[in-house]
C-alpha cells in the first residue's frame, strides 16, 4: 500500500497537478491519513457519510463527487457550517437551481463543479455543449458558487492497451479543458479543472490545463487493475484471509469459509482477457499458487479450483490451512468488512487493526 501511494504521488507531481485522492475505496481514517498529502486534504468522497467521518478526522477540503440530490442539501449545509469546504458535483440546471436556492436560504454560497462527460461512460455534460454549460453555470451563480469542472474517465476500465489508456487520459484532459475554456470565455470562474480515474492517472502524459487528479483504488489495486495493466499481481495490497473447511476430491474442489459475502459478487475480470472469477488464491503469506482461483462462491462457501484448461494441479491443502484471496474489486470486497488487519510484506504478523466504516 505504501509503495502504491508513493508511486502515484511521484507520477502526478512532475505533471504539475495536485492529487485529490478518492477515499471511498478504503473508507478508513487511518488509510486516509497515509494517502492524503496533508491532514486537511484535499480529498474526494462518494457519500455524505464519508464526508462527515473524514471531516470529524480533520479533513477540511472535500469534493462530494456524486451528482447531488436536493434532499441531501440540508446535510451539505450542516457540514459547511462546521467549517468544511465541501463542494458538490452536478450536471443539470435543475440541480444547480436547487443548490442556488439552498445557498440563498442558508445565507452562504455552496460551491459546485459541473460534471463533464468525457467518454459516454455515465453522467455529465458534453464538453462542447456551450448552451447547457452556460445555463447550469447561470443557475448556479444565482446564489451558489461555480467552483470549476470535473470528469471521470470511467471508460478507461474497459481498456487494456498502454496506448489506448494514454488516449483515454488525453480525451479526459481535453474534455475538461474544453469545458473550462467555454466558461472562462464567458467571463465565468473556473478555478478547479479536475480529472480522475486510476487507469488514466497512471497513463497520462500531458495534463496541461488540469489542476488536480482524483484516483481511489490505486491505494490497494485489485485484479481488474492488474488486468488493465496498471499494476502487477504483487502490487495488490488487499486480500481476504480464509480457511480450508473441506474437499470434494472427485470434483477437484477445495472448500473455504469465504464466499461472496466475503469477496462480494463483483466479477469485474469476467470482461477481461483473463477471468479470475472471485479471486486469485495465494498461500497465507500472499504468494499466488499457480493458476488457482476462487472459481465459485455461495454466501459463506468458496470453491477453489485450478483454472480450466491451465493444466495446473490442485495444491495439497489440509482442513484448517489458511489461504489469501486477492479480490477482483478492492472497493467492493473491502465493503464486506469492518476493519483491516495490517501486515508487512509477506509476514503474517498483524501489526495493527484499522477500522473502516460504511453507510450513506
Amino acid at each position: 500500500m505504501d509503495r502504491n501511494i508513493a508511486r502515484l504521488r511521484e507520477r502526478v507531481g512532475p505533471l504539475g497537478v495536485s492529487l485529490r485522492p478518492h477515499l471511498k475505496t478504503a473508507k478508513s481514517v487511518e488509510i486516509a491519513r497515509r494517502v492524503m498529502t496533508a491532514k486537511e486534504g484535499p480529498a474526494t468522497v462518494s457519500t455524505l457519510r464519508e464526508a462527515q467521518v473524514f471531516a470529524d478526522a480533520g479533513v477540511m477540503d472535500i469534493i462530494y463527487a456524486v451528482g447531488i440530490a436536493p434532499a441531501k442539501l440540508g446535510k451539505v449545509i450542516e457540514l459547511r457550517r462546521q467549517g468544511i469546504d465541501l463542494a458538490l458535483v452536478l450536471d443539470s440546471v435543475e440541480q444547480a437551481q436547487a443548490v442556488a436556492a439552498a445557498s440563498r436560504e442558508a445565507g452562504k454560497a455552496i460551491p459546485a463543479l459541473i460534471e463533464i462527460d468525457c467518454d459516454g461512460h455515465r453522467s455529465g455534460v458534453l464538453p462542447n455543449d456551450r448552451v447547457r454549460l452556460l445555463a447550469i453555470a447561470g443557475a448556479l451563480m444565482d446564489g451558489a458558487e461555480l467552483r470549476g469542472v470535473l470528469t471521470h474517465a470511467g471508460g478507461s476500465y474497459g481498456v487494456q492497451e498502454h496506448e489506448a489508456l494514454e488516449r483515454c487520459a488525453e480525451e479526459e484532459r481535453c474534455a475538461v479543458v474544453t469545458a473550462a475554456t467555454i466558461l472562462r470565455d464567458a467571463g465565468l470562474p473556473c478555478p478547479i479543472v479536475s480529472v480522475g480515474s486510476t487507469p488514466t492517472a497512471h497513463r497520462a502524459v500531458d495534463l496541461t490545463g488540469v489542476t488536480e487528479v482524483r484516483a481511489g483504488v490505486f491505494v490497494f489495486f485489485d485484479l481488474v487493475m492488474a488486468g488493465i495493466g496498471i499494476c502487477k499481481i504483487e502490487d495488490i495490497a488487499i486480500s481476504v484471509l480464509a480457511t480450508v473447511i473441506g474437499h470434494q476430491h472427485e470434483k477437484g474442489w477445495i472448500l473455504i469459509d469465504a464466499g461472496w459475502m466475503a469477496m462480494s459478487r463483483d466479477l469485474g475480470t469476467a470482461r477481461q482477457e483473463v477471468n479470475h472469477r472471485y479471486g486469485i488464491v495465494c498461500d497465507s503469506n500472499g504468494r499466488p499458487f499457480e493458476n488457482l482461483i476462487l472459481a465459485d462462491a455461495n454466501q459463506e462457501h468458496g470453491i477453489i479450483m485450478v483454472r480450466p484448461g491451465s493444466g495446473a494441479t490442485l495444491p495439497s491443502l489440509r482442513i484448517g490451512d489458511r489461504v489469501r484471496i486477492l479480490p477482483c474489486h478492492a472497493c467492493a470486497t473491502g465493503a464486506q468488512f469492518r476493519s483491516y488487519h495490517v501486515v508487512r510484506g509477506a509476514c503474517d504478523i498483524v501489526e495493527g487493526e484499522w477500522q473502516r466504516f460504511g453507510g450513506w
